[in-house]
């Protein structure tokens, strides 16, 4: 095998893409920090017992594991960021009230998340701590479709769901965590024969509940038919009003719900929301709201956030255009010296083009060109 040969979904980023990746993730801090999100920029790799903390099994499956040279100890490398924000937030920041945090950076994966995706995204998040109202939950689904908008992505729709569903018709019934997991990725996929089979021994109500579960996913008489097919449980109420009021929000958007979605179910604690692209089948980006993912630091507070892969985003909308440009010669000249320093210093680009390469610009449009009139470097439209 070739020295230059990647592994397997790992790829070099080439100049077009790479432009488009950061133009994206400098519109997106930006959208953020209007929001009042502050950024933070947490290390690459660190304790493995800190990195995985109330994580749960999926992200242990997905962390790449080391032994650190210094200490001896197991060190991971970050397959997400939100456990890191989190410690930040309860042992660095220790703020008593509400606070934004946001951050852009590389996260790596044992297995990508789809067949033609990366192992290594560049995970761009934001998260809300100390406040558990709905309010939270509205905010960072309403930063989370203005980030798409400044992305330029067309069309984006909200699918809906609540990880307390379930929970509240389980709560009180003995299940062991084997079968917890295998109840869960039945209802994902909706089997039905194998969600009847699981439930078969479960109270009538809670069994019937679970089983309505599968069926209910659609657009906004789907939180209707769930008051009627779901127990009157307590909790089951507020989390379909809580959907409802989500979905009152998003004026102009497209909002389905599925009910039976519990993706991250050991992660979520409430309301959770994934936003999709036409023509797209994966999910662009994912969030909802997390309340003990800082309990493990021994600071459980409220929590909403999401998050998603710019280097997926970019795939989803359309490519940018190149950045005009001048073109300029090489000269050993004080003045043209001088004429590029205060061209650069006003933000333009400026290409000088070395001798016997004239006209090996790729990736800007060179729609004018510095020349030499009367004495002076003039800016003027090519030809």
């Amino acid at each position: 095998m070739s020295a230059w040969v990647l592994p397997d979904h790992i790829a070099d980023v080439l100049p077009s893409e790479a432009r488009h990746i950061e133009e994206l993730r400098r519109n997106l801090l930006d959208t953020a920090r209007c929001y009042g999100y502050e950024l933070v920029m947490p290390p690459l790799l660190e304790h493995l017992e800190s990195l995985l903390s109330g994580s749960g099994e999926a992200l242990d499956l997905q962390t790449f594991k080391l032994v650190d040279q210094l200490s001896g100890r197991m060190m991971g490398l970050r397959a997400d960021s939100t456990p890191q924000v989190a410690r930040i937030d309860a042992h660095l920041l220790n703020r008593a009230g509400v606070t934004r945090l946001c951050y852009c950076g590389s996260v790596l994966h044992t297995r990508a998340s789809a067949p033609h995706a990366t192992r290594e995204p560049l995970q761009f998040g934001a998260e809300i701590y100390g406040h558990a109202g709905l309010e939270a939950d509205i905010e960072v689904l309403t930063l989370a479709l203005d980030c798409l908008r400044a992305a330029k992505l067309a069309q984006p729709s909200v699918d809906l769901a609540d990880a307390r569903l379930v929970k509240v018709l389980l709560a009180g019934i003995a299940v062991s965590p084997q079968q917890l997991k295998q109840l869960h990725a039945a209802l994902v996929v909706k089997d039905m024969p194998e969600l009847k089979s699981l439930t078969q021994d479960m109270p009538a109500p809670v069994r019937q509940g679970l089983l309505a579960l599968v069926k209910l996913y659609g657009d906004q008489t789907v939180l209707i038919e769930a008051e009627k097919a779901l127990p009157p449980l307590p909790g089951v109420h507020e989390a379909l009003q809580n959907l409802k009021r989500l979905a009152d929000h998003l004026v102009g958007v497209k909002v389905t719900f599925d009910l039976a979605d519990l993706r991250g179910y050991s992660y979520y604690t409430g309301a959770r929301f994934a936003i999709y692209a036409p023509g797209v089948s994966n999910a662009l980006v994912r969030g909802g709201r997390y309340d003990e993912v800082g309990a493990v630091f021994g600071r459980n507070r409220p929590a909403a956030g999401f998050s998603l892969d710019i280097k997926a985003l970019v795939s989803a909308v359309e490519a940018q255009p190149l950045k005009p440009a001048i073109h300029a010669p090489w000269r050993d000249d004080v003045r043209l010296s001088a004429a590029l320093a205060a061209l650069r210093a006003q933000g333009e680009i400026v290409v000088c083009v070395l001798p016997g390469h004239e006209r090996e610009v790729d990736e800007f449009l060179c729609d004018r060109e510095l020349i030499e009139v009367a004495g002076q470097w003039v800016v003027q439209a090519m030809n």
